[in-house]
């Protein structure tokens, strides 16, 4: 119903992906699978209603109206089993915002934050642009597949870590974690005072019949000690929008947020993003569901072409998002001699691996939310180099 293959010239938009491609790769001359935005249209009730506001023509201080947070409590119930209190409801300009105001609030200067790398850059950066220091609990990898480990995890909890920053599902090996894993994370936490951040913004795209759990969903004990960052950013592509959702169901931790993004005037939002959002978790449920099966077959179609046409490079589907790691480990290159490949024979733009952690090295990050003929085009120019 929803048209996925249409190729829409994003450059001279501003955007990020394809007009910032020099600065982050050194030439043009590529096409750029990197910033995690998908290439599509976004659905057109979001792009109506959007236009209805525009149509107005008075665009002058807002606030967020209760209906989107109406929207978003009946659309995470449906979705997740999730019973949320209007009053636990605050919100910040995107998840990654949400994340140093976190870090502000609820730890001091010189806190240790714990992340599980490989992991999204700006966990690393936030928690050292804060003062904070940075413990890492590198994930275990098994033939492709990442996991908890545990006794790591555990020690570097009880060494004094104040703060948990968790990516829910994880960007970017892909994981979808289930909710044993989360559960027995959640209960570590609280066993030990540690407070959750849960970057959830990936949620609503879980793939192939993966389910997502909500950290905050899993029991009252484990809800009092995390702040749930949740968006229509990833799902509906409409990051630039800047519009997040933050759940906290503990007072005091909510108190101490609410007056963080108060005293930084955060707190009033953008109108456009307001309406945008209302439309996306009223009406945007059947768009979801024909992307989600978009995604799964260029996923599909990424998988088959890597192992029949390079098999130097391991990819191992992701159970979310659209978001590739791909593993040149065995491909007889350095990470710089991959890079340098990457860049000036193949012309392809992905995320450095190692910009994810020190475990991240002989590994790319690649973007495949966009129309299939794009990602063909991209898998071809790959093999040109391996």
């Amino acid at each position: 119903m929803f048209n996925f293959d249409e190729v829409i010239d994003r450059e001279g938009t501003s955007c990020v992906k394809y007009d910032k491609r020099e600065m982050a790769f050194g030439t043009k001359d590529i096409l750029p699978m990197w910033v995690a935005d998908m290439d599509f249209k976004s659905p057109p009730c979001i792009i109506d209603a959007v236009r209805k506001s525009c149509d107005h023509g008075v665009f002058g201080y807002t606030f967020k109206p209760e209906n989107s947070d109406t929207a978003f409590i009946n659309w995470v119930r449906q979705r997740y089993n999730w019973e949320v209190k209007r009053e636990w409801i605050s919100s910040s300009p995107g998840v990654v915002s949400a994340i140093p105001l976190t870090i502000r609030c609820l730890t001091n200067a010189g806190d240790k934050v714990l992340i599980q790398t490989p992991v999204y850059p700006p966990f690393h950066s936030s928690v050292k642009g804060c003062g904070r220091e940075l413990v890492r609990s590198p994930l275990k990898e098994e033939n492709g597949h990442y996991s908890v480990d545990w006794d790591d995890f555990e020690n570097k909890l009880k060494s004094g870590v104040k703060m948990f920053i968790l990516c829910n599902s994880h960007n970017p090996v892909g994981r979808v974690w289930s909710m044993d894993e989360l559960q027995r994370m959640g209960e570590l936490c609280y066993k030990y005072s540690v407070v959750i951040f849960s970057d959830e913004i990936h949620a609503d795209l879980a793939l192939f019949g993966n389910r997502h759990t909500v950290m905050a969903s899993i029991s009252e004990e484990i809800s009092s000690i995390t702040v749930t960052a949740m968006a229509p950013s990833k799902t509906f592509n409409i990051a630039g929008l800047l519009n997040s959702v933050i759940v906290i169901s503990s007072p005091e931790i909510l108190s101490c947020y609410n007056r963080e993004i108060s005293t930084l005037h955060l707190d009033l939002g953008n109108l456009f993003s307001h309406v945008a959002m209302e439309a996306a978790y009223i009406y945007g449920a059947e768009w979801l569901e024909d992307l989600k099966k978009y995604l799964e077959k260029n996923v599909d179609f990424c998988h088959d072409f890597i192992t029949q046409n390079i098999p130097a490079v391991k990819m191992v589907k992701p159970e979310g998002s659209f978001l590739l790691w791909l593993d040149f480990r065995k491909s007889g290159y350095s990470h710089n001699e991959v890079k340098d490949r990457l860049i000036n024979i193949s012309k392809l733009g992905l995320n450095d691996g190692l910009s994810f952690g020190s475990n991240g090295k002989g590994f790319f990050r690649m973007n495949i939310g966009a129309p299939i003929s794009v990602v063909r085009e991209g898998l071809e120019r790959l093999k040109r180099a391996f």
